[in-house]
C-alpha cells in the first residue's frame, strides 16, 4: 500500500526496533494510520518542520503486541476455580456450581462496559490488536474502541462445547484462520481431541488450536503436516491443570503465537503472560517477542505488515523507557507500568504523565486518567463512565483488571496549556 508523505505526525528522538534485536535512532512520520517514512534523525528538522511532532527522547519504540487469544467480556472477573482439573469441561462445571452468585453479579455489569474494559486491559500492556474468541459483538467495533479487534476469522469454542463445528469451519473464508480450543487438559478426553479434529476434517492450514496442552510429539508432527498452527496460554494451563506446555515438543508445530486468555484463568495481562512464558516454559525472549508480534500476525492471517515497524505498515506502536538494557533483558521484566505510550492505527491511545506533557494539544483532547495499581495512564476512552458502570454493580473501590485495582486518580488535573 502506498502512503503519501508530507502531512503526517512526526515521532522523533526515540530509538526504534526495526530489525533484528537492535534499536536504531530514527524519526518516523505517521499518516493515514500507517508509517509513512522512517528518516535518519539528521533529516527530521527539514522534513518535519511543518508537521506536528511528539518528542519521544529517552524511549524505545516497539511494534504493538498482538494478543492472539482473549475473551474480552471477562476482564473484570477474578480467577475462578479450585484446581487442579482434568479438562476445561470440569472447570466450567465447577465454577458455575461454586461461584454462580459471583458470576451473576459480574454479568450485571453491562456487556458494553465489560467489553471496553477488556480492550483497556489489553491497551494498558501494549497490545494493539487482539483476537476475541467469542461472538463478535457490535460493541467491539465501536468508534474509539481501545484496541483493534480481529474481525475476519472463523471460530468455534471446542469439540465439547462448540455448536455446529463442521458448519462453522465450512463458513470460514478459505484465506482466514479457524480458531478452536483443543487438547486443553490432561485426561483422555483432552488427548483424543486432536485426532477427533483430524477425523472431522477440521485440521488443515486454516486451523488454529488454542492451548494444545495434551499434544505429544506425534500430535505436533500431525499439526505441522496438516499446516495448522497453535496459540499457547501457559499461565492458564498452570493454574487449571498444574502443568505448562512442553515447548520442546510443541516447537515441532512450527507456527506458534501467544495469548493472554481471560482473567478467569490467566495470571494477569498479556505482559504477565510474556514473562511467564519466558520464565516457566523456557521460551527465549526473542521467540516470545515473535510469538507476540510477527508469528501472531501469521497465525491469525492478518494483513501483511502487522507485528513489525516499516514504511507502509500499520502505525501500531508502543514506547517504553530506554533503561540501557538489552531488549532480551527488558522483556523478562516488562510490566504494564513500563508502557508509557501506545498508538493504534496512528491514533494516540495511551500516554503516561511524562509523555502527556510532550503531546501537542490536539492529541491531548479526550484523554482521561486512570490509576492502575498506583500508575496513572491517560487513555483515549470514557474511563470515568465505564468505571462508574462497574462500581455501581461491584462496589466502589472493588473494580479490578485481574489482580490490579482500578481507580480515578485524585488531584490529577486536565492537561495544561491547551
Amino acid at each position: 500500500m502506498t502512503v503519501q508523505a508530507g502531512h503526517g505526525l512526526f515521532l522523533h528522538g526515540a530509538q526504534w526496533f526495526t530489525r533484528g534485536l537492535e534499536f536504531v535512532p530514527a524519526s518516523v512520520e505517521v499518516g493515514g494510520g500507517r508509517v509513512v517514512r522512517i528518516l535518519e534523525p539528521a533529516n527530521f528538522g527539514k522534513s518535519g518542520a511543518n508537521a506536528g511532532s511528539i518528542d519521544l527522547s529517552g524511549f524505545h519504540v516497539l511494534p504493538g503486541f498482538i494478543n492472539a487469544h482473549d475473551h474480552l467480556q471477562y476482564a473484570l472477573f477474578p480467577r475462578l476455580g479450585s484446581p487442579p482439573y482434568r479438562n476445561y469441561v470440569d472447570w466450567g462445571d465447577d465454577i458455575h456450581q461454586q461461584n454462580g452468585a459471583l458470576i451473576a453479579q459480574q454479568k450485571r455489569v453491562s456487556q458494553r462496559a465489560r467489553l471496553w474494559w477488556g480492550g483497556i486491559r489489553n491497551l494498558l500492556c501494549g497490545v494493539t490488536t487482539v483476537c476475541h474468541h467469542d461472538p463478535l459483538w457490535p460493541e467491539l467495533f465501536e468508534d474509539g474502541f481501545p484496541v483493534r479487534v480481529v474481525r475476519e476469522f472463523g471460530w468455534s469454542h471446542s469439540i465439547a462445547l462448540g455448536e455446529n463445528l463442521t458448519e462453522a469451519f465450512a463458513a470460514t473464508p478459505k484465506n482466514r484462520a479457524f480458531v478452536i480450543h483443543a487438547a486443553e487438559g490432561t485426561d483422555r478426553r483432552a488427548y483424543e481431541e486432536l485426532d477427533e479434529l483430524d477425523r472431522l476434517g477440521l485440521l488443515n492450514r486454516q486451523s488454529v488450536l488454542v492451548h494444545g496442552l495434551a499434544i505429544d510429539s506425534d500430535g505436533a508432527a500431525l499439526i505441522r503436516k496438516r499446516g495448522a498452527a497453535l496459540i499457547l496460554c501457559p499461565s492458564s494451563n498452570k493454574f487449571l491443570f498444574g502443568i505448562t506446555p512442553d515447548v520442546s515438543v510443541l516447537g515441532g508445530v512450527g507456527r506458534i503465537a501467544l495469548g493472554s486468555d481471560s482473567s478467569l484463568t490467566a495470571l494477569g495481562d498479556f505482559l504477565d503472560e510474556i514473562r511467564f512464558a519466558i520464565r516457566n516454559c523456557r521460551i527465549a525472549p526473542q521467540m516470545a517477542l515473535r510469538m507476540a508480534t510477527t508469528a501472531a500476525a501469521s497465525v491469525l492471517r492478518l494483513e501483511e505488515g502487522y507485528g513489525c515497524i516499516g514504511e507502509g505498515r500499520p502505525a501500531d506502536l508502543i514506547a517504553v523507557r530506554n533503561t540501557g538494557e538489552s531488549l532480551e533483558t527488558r522483556l523478562q521484566k516488562l510490566t504494564m507500568h513500563d508502557i508509557e505510550f501506545v498508538m493504534v492505527g496512528g491514533e494516540v491511545k495511551l500516554a503516561s504523565p511524562r509523555v502527556l506533557e510532550r503531546l501537542p494539544c490536539s492529541l491531548k483532547r479526550d484523554l482521561e486518567p486512570l490509576q492502575v495499581d498506583g500508575s496513572v495512564r491517560w487513555l483515549r476512552a470514557p474511563v470515568m463512565t465505564f468505571l462508574k458502570a462497574a462500581e455501581d454493580v461491584l462496589g466502589e473501590d472493588k473494580v479490578h483488571l485481574g489482580y490490579r485495582k482500578l481507580t480515578i486518580p485524585a488531584g490529577v488535573e486536565a492537561p495544561h496549556g491547551c
